[in-house]
């Protein structure tokens, strides 16, 4: 018995000892075999959401998507709101990081080897050249899709309260766009990246104009001292080229990121997009995947809940309710993903169909003629042709300050999210486009035909300082500010005001944009079409 016992025993040890080692051999190949969907549970940490609150909680835990509310109001998501311009900035402003990085692998920011690189970049690199056109394609872009965004959210009444600081960073957003598509004019350093800049250094030293009239330049000189700060120099070169690349690769990119951070968080804090009272009235059809049929509207909620506690108030969610909103997710993200795609879409076309500019290396002794600076500018250097003070400086300055205080100067209470603040609007805004084409159109011809009072001989001993305040730039901003108060008088609406002296600036920048880009040719001389320039 004993000697059976021992002999069974020695003949299951090493079965026994297998099966332990096997065990967890086998459980390490089912781990290894299962870790794609652990690490897409652990990413995804409540599964595929199957109702309101699965959706609700995947918004919430998700780092990416928690800017957004879990729940987004029916309104918001239509086309019509936001035609898709913030979504469609954004994307353009990712597109323009990946591309960027992908160009800087390559590019060399010298003035020796710039040019040379750009020349590698479109010829040797593979896709280079595509690449290249589509982040120009996507500045010039970028820029037009923000003065769309800002026409629509000032026409919307979106910078009402509590929005104002929203606005200002909108504004802010606005001149970092500008100056992003500026400072990367001039890597390229070919003859119209040369010119362009060197007409915006020119402007930068404007102030020596007015300086120059009040006969204090060699006191006080800042039109200098900008010149030099934003040149490192005297003249367009080493120092200049390195600063903008400086700027535009790390300095404003960074900035900007950060006020887009903030942009996006004001949206929601601010209670989400803009909409009026009108769009919670009644509850809407349900065409929303993910969405329940609409409910019978519980009573208006009377307070809201803070993170310290149950709080009598007055936030932006304060009379808001539940009815007419759908889960973010699908519904938002089906709507964000479109705008994205439709973006992608457009820039990749553009970038494949056409070429972006690249002229001969930059000469500083071969001056380009006419000198253009890009479109964005264009309006600017119609102006800045009458004065330079004036139009590089002096109204863009009071135009940007002007908008930024919009909120701040128009506190009437009105139902926001309207389009032109409903038909009263409309008619404003329909008769401050007339007067502002009107004016625009009928001192161009008066210009082009008679000149202004630097060509006239009965002026030509008119002191500088005249000529510096009184050209058809500030004649401009004095006729749209005078309809403006007038609107003010005869509506009574400081809102109709703002929408005047808006159209009139808005019309009018397009307008010069136009004729600058169109019909300035050698010299800043006016011709109808380019064939009617002088061959050289």
């Amino acid at each position: 018995m004993v000697e059976g016992h021992t002999q069974a025993s020695s003949t299951e040890k090493p079965a026994a000892r297998a099966g332990r080692h096997a065990g967890p051999l086998r459980q390490f190949g089912s781990n290894l075999l299962t870790t794609p969907r652990e690490f897409r549970d652990a990413l995804i940490r409540h599964g595929k959401p199957t109702s309101d609150r699965a959706r609700s909680q995947t918004v919430f835990s998700n780092f990416f998507l928690h800017i957004l509310s879990v729940r987004m109001h029916r309104h918001s998501l239509k086309s019509a709101t936001t035609l898709g311009l913030g979504v469609a900035t954004f994307v353009l402003f990712v597109i323009l990081c990946l591309t960027g990085v992908l160009l800087m692998v390559y590019y060399k920011p010298s003035v020796d080897q710039a040019y040379d690189s750009m020349l590698d970049i479109m010829h040797v690199v593979p896709t280079g050249a595509f690449i290249r056109n589509v982040h120009r394609w996507s500045a010039h872009a970028m820029v037009a899709c923000v003065f769309l965004h800002m026409a629509r959210a000032f026409y919307t009444s979106a910078y009402k309260r509590p929005r104002q600081f929203n606005w200002v960073v909108g504004m802010g957003l606005f001149v970092l766009t500008l100056g992003l598509s500026f400072t990367g004019y001039l890597l390229p350093w070919d003859q119209l990246a040369f010119w362009a800049v060197t007409i915006g250094a020119n402007i930068a030293q404007s102030p020596q104009e007015l300086t120059d009239a009040l006969g204090v330049t060699g006191v006080f000189d800042p039109g200098r001292m900008q010149k030099e700060l934003l040149l490192g120099a005297h003249y367009v070169g080493q120092e200049a080229l390195i600063r903008f690349y400086v700027l535009h690769v790390i300095v404003l990119p960074v900035i900007t990121c950060v006020l887009i951070a903030v942009h996006f968080w004001r949206i929601r804090k601010d209670g989400g997009l803009v909409r009026p009272a009108s769009a919670d009235a009644a509850p809407e059809a349900d065409g929303f995947r993910g969405a329940q049929a609409p409910r019978r509207a519980a009573p208006a909620p009377l307070k809201t809940y803070g993170l310290m506690g149950l709080m009598q108030g007055r936030t932006p969610a304060v009379n808001r309710e539940m009815r007419n909103t759908v889960p973010t997710w699908p519904n938002a993200l089906y709507v964000i993903g479109a705008a994205t795609m439709l973006t992608v879409l457009a820039m990749l076309v553009l970038g494949y169909a056409y070429d972006a500019p690249l002229k001969e290396m930059a000469n500083p002794a071969v001056p380009e003629n006419p000198a253009k600076a890009p479109w964005y500018f264009l309006g600017l250097q119609e102006l800045v042709s009458y004065s330079a003070f004036m139009g590089g400086v002096g109204i863009p300055a009071i135009v940007v300050l002007g908008i930024a205080l919009v909120p701040f100067l128009d506190r009437e209470k009105e139902d926001a999210g309207v389009w032109f603040s409903g038909p009263r609007g409309r008619r404003v805004t329909a008769l401050s486009a007339a007067l502002a084409a009107a004016a625009v159109v009928g001192m161009l011809w008066f210009t082009v035909r008679f000149g202004w009072l630097r060509n006239w001989e009965a002026t030509a001993h008119v002191p500088q300082i005249v000529v510096t305040l009184f050209n058809p730039g500030t004649v401009y901003v004095a006729l749209f500010a005078l309809w403006s108060i007038g609107v003010v008088r005869a509506t009574g609406s400081t809102r109709m005001g703002a929408i005047a002296l808006f159209t009139c600036f808005l019309v009018g920048f397009v307008i010069l944009t136009y004729f600058a880009t169109v019909h300035r040719g050698p010299n800043w001389d006016f011709y109808w079409t380019h064939s009617e320039w002088p061959v050289h």
